[in-house]
């Protein structure tokens, strides 16, 4: 018999030691060019092993490759806790990190089909208007004229003329919409400067815009704004960034409206702290673009048209229409452009992403969506031996659209991939050669293999994912009576078809469909203002490196009081925001060194070793422990804590209690808000909402990368909402979600112009009798209805 090759001997991805985050030693082999899926409750270390540990080396190992003058242009990344790695490949990444908040970014740009779209414009286009760039709506028209001398010979000076056509309409400049400033949210006209007339938040006449607005002269601060003259008000409001000399410091000053256009409208809505978000949505309103009616492309890049199309049309078409078009176009010229235009529309559909349109903003994307445009451009790959690593990628599908996602996973492994997956949902988990199942518990409790094998083997296993696997839910036996209804009259937001619908209240309101079907459309799109309702979605929370889920919740403000009580001294102390941070690492616990083109170090900080405080502070204790202490402690621990004893506190224990209820025991309450996944940062924003006294609650995806053992738990949530007398509706895939509701309200009967209606309404039991939908024969499979 033949000795093996060497190199054939390499067949595994070997972990040893890892420590990222919550793992303790861990050490697994992973078989390559094998499908392996990472199982556990959320907060297990799933992420931590296989993104923070596998995919992080692997890119870092990539990106150390390149010369330092490259990797100066590349995201800087740290070698991860680890003894030793062996037998990594080249990592791919399709995650469900958001695709970016840039206005102008939209799903044609975020992939190549844009681009090939511009260049097939720019070859087939009737009139023939310039090269691609015209069709871009991100290059402005550029001109310019002027002498220009070349030092041959004699010098002889040459006039020249420049121009760059662009395809940006200059009016929106790419946006598609304009903003209009409503001028009685900025200032009260019956006062005057002096008095205190601007409304605009951070624009008090005792800091440094009062000193400027006072002594620049251009206008008489002590007279009312209504008595201004035409010269003064546009000094007030539009004048260009003019030097000035205020008490013999050199200045700038310009008119409000530009400085509120460059301070606060360039930044993301989301990004901003709340007063200055209410007073952008108070004070400015968005509206269509009357140039480009909402196209973003200016009138050259539209006059062009392909059998009768111009681009903002094709844009705007439903990929699956746009495909079928594409594939309508016979133009030998451009053969292998079309064929490549036919491949990434084909994928899209393929994928089950069909429903968009290129126009789509990448900022509306849900993250499930997001993830699955990313893989749009690995599906026609011709890489082998890579290893590609998703997170969740059933996020936001239907059961139907499973089996299409578990045929992909399954076509990337056939071509000779190694493919890892961290996934919750039993049909995906079903499709593995190999099960990595990470716990037994979340946070500390967590961070270990429970076990190692095949999916026939972990069902047959003594661990949470094995005893859960083969869960199901029955339907209720009888359910509740409504209270009430809301309802929903003609809404035809997006794809919607004048849609007309009462929703009942003091019930659990399930809202199902395939993706794509108007579920968010109705939701968040449709409901009359005023209706007091609680949307609580899986967006990003923003915020700095400091914050966490107790300055997020306000459970960081009895603590500090009850700390400051106990020891006699200020508040502010024990705030790493404030007086107390360390001054090294100003409150961070880490120190960011940006070492240029070299991978930049997050190294914590030497001063407080991590502690985010200065020493004098963590000399103050309650009940035995100092503010670091408190804040290490998951949310169970400090739950405990503060419920009885010296540190009894009540305000603090019902936030904890709050959060405990929502499944978040395991998050370390000091924990930054930057490592939370989509389903922990909206079942945060549901436990501070559950103070409040609104009472309807719409939760979006709320098992979203839960476990099957959580979502039990979350049941009897919703359960105590509801009967507490809070009305819940969920938009949700989860079939035990929908055999525990109530009332089922199933959109459809396809995504994009196929769905919008409304195709069943009533309980879970009539859905499973009439099996009339997709929804419902799904449903009857999973109660086992006969």
């Amino acid at each position: 018999m033949s000795k093996a090759h060497p190199a054939d001997t390499h067949d595994m991805i070997r972990v040893h030691g890892a420590r990222e985050n919550n793992l303790k030693d861990v050490s697994v082999e992973i078989p390559k060019r094998r499908l392996t899926v990472f199982t556990g409750v959320s907060g297990s270390g799933k992420s931590s092993l296989v993104f923070g540990t596998i995919a992080a080396e692997s890119q870092r190992m990539i990106n150390e490759t390149y010369s330092a003058f490259v990797q100066g242009f590349m995201p800087t990344l740290s070698r991860p806790e680890v003894d030793r790695l062996e037998g990594l490949t080249t990592a791919i990444v399709v995650d469900q990190q958001r695709l970016g908040t840039d206005p102008r970014s939209t799903v044609g740009t975020a992939t190549d089909v844009m681009a090939m779209l511009r260049i097939l414009f720019s070859r087939l286009g009737k009139p023939h208007i310039g090269g691609p760039n015209a069709f871009s709506f991100n290059v402005p028209t550029v001109r310019g004229a002027g002498s220009l001398t070349v030092e041959r010979g004699n010098a002889v000076a040459e006039k020249k003329t420049f121009s760059r056509l662009g395809g940006m309409c200059p009016r929106c400049e790419g946006r598609g919409s304009v903003t209009d400033l409503d001028l009685t949210q900025l200032y009260d006209e019956s006062k005057s400067l002096s008095e205190g007339a601007l409304t605009i938040p951070g624009y008090s006449m005792d800091g440094w815009y009062g000193r400027i607005f006072l002594g620049c002269g251009f206008f008489d601060a002590d007279k009312p704004i209504k008595k201004f003259t035409k010269r003064e008000l546009h000094d007030l409001l539009h004048k260009e960034p003019t030097k000035i000399k205020v008490d013999g410091i050199n200045l700038t000053y310009e008119g409000l409206i530009p400085k509120i256009q460059k301070t606060m409208l360039s930044k993301d809505v989301d990004a901003m702290q709340p007063h200055v978000r209410a007073f952008v949505e108070r004070a400015v309103t968005f509206t269509t673009c009357p140039e480009c009616a909402g196209t973003r492309l200016a009138e050259a890049a539209r006059s062009s048209r392909i059998a009768g199309l111009n681009i903002a049309d094709a844009c705007a078409m439903q990929i699956s229409d746009l495909a079928e078009w594409v594939r309508g176009l016979d133009e030998p010229s451009v053969a292998p452009l079309l064929e490549g235009l036919r491949h990434a529309l084909g994928s899209f559909v393929e994928i089950g992403l069909g429903y968009l349109s290129l126009e789509r903003p990448a900022s509306t994307l849900s993250g499930g969506e997001a993830q699955r445009v990313k893989l749009v451009r690995h599906l026609g790959s011709s890489l082998t031996d890579v290893t590609y690593v998703f997170d969740e990628p059933t996020i936001g599908l239907h059961p139907h659209d499973i089996a299409r996602m578990n045929d992909l996973l399954l076509q990337l492994r056939d071509k000779g991939n190694t493919v890892l997956v961290i996934e919750h949902k039993p049909e995906t988990i079903a499709i593995a050669d190999h099960v990595v199942d990470l716990g037994p518990g979340a946070g500390t409790a967590g961070g270990q293999v429970c076990f190692e094998g095949t999916v026939q083997q972990l069902r047959g296993g003594d661990t949470v994912t094995g005893r859960h696997l083969g869960d199901r839910f029955a339907l209720k036996d009888t359910v509740r009576r409504p209270t009430g209804k809301l309802p929903i009259r003609g809404a035809s937001t997006h794809n919607l078809r004048d849609v007309d619908v009462d929703i009942p209240l003091g019930v659990l309101v399930a809202v199902t469909g395939v993706a794509g079907s108007g579920k968010s459309s109705l939701l968040h799109g449709s409901i009359p203002a005023g209706a007091g309702v609680v949307s609580v979605g899986q967006g990003a929370i923003r915020g700095s490196r400091r914050s966490n889920p107790a300055t997020y919740t306000g459970l960081l403000e009895p603590i500090r009081k009850a700390f400051a009580k106990a020891n006699g001294v200020k508040p502010a102390l024990f705030s790493a925001n404030s007086e107390g941070a360390c001054p090294t690492c100003n409150g961070a616990g880490v120190v960011y060194t940006d070492l240029a083109m070299m991978a930049g170090v997050a190294s914590v900080c030497e001063e407080c070793d991590g502690k985010r405080f200065e020493a004098s502070v963590l000399q103050y204790k309650l009940g035995g422990q100092d503010i670091s202490e408190v804040l290490a402690m998951p949310v169970t621990e400090a739950e405990a804590f503060f419920g009885a004893g010296e540190a009894r506190l009540p305000a603090a224990h019902a936030i904890l209690g709050r959060l405990a209820d929502v499944g978040l025991g395991y998050l370390g309450i000091g924990q930054p808000l930057t490592t939370l996944s989509g389903g922990e940062r909206q079942r945060l924003k549901l436990a501070t909402h559950m103070a409040d006294k609104g009472g309807i609650y719409v939760l979006d995806e709320p098992t979203a990368g839960l476990h099957l053992a959580d979502v039990e738990q979350l049941l009897g949530l919703l359960d105590r909402l509801v009967d507490a007398g809070k009305s819940v509706i969920v938009i949700e895939h989860h079939q035990s979600v929908m055999a525990h509701a109530d009332w089922i309200i199933d959109l459809g009967p396809g995504a994009g112009h196929d769905g919008g209606t409304i195709v069943f309404e009533g309980t879970p039991a009539d859905l499973v009798a009439a099996r009339s939908t997709l929804t419902g024969e799904h449903l009857a499979a999973y109660v086992g209805a006969s």
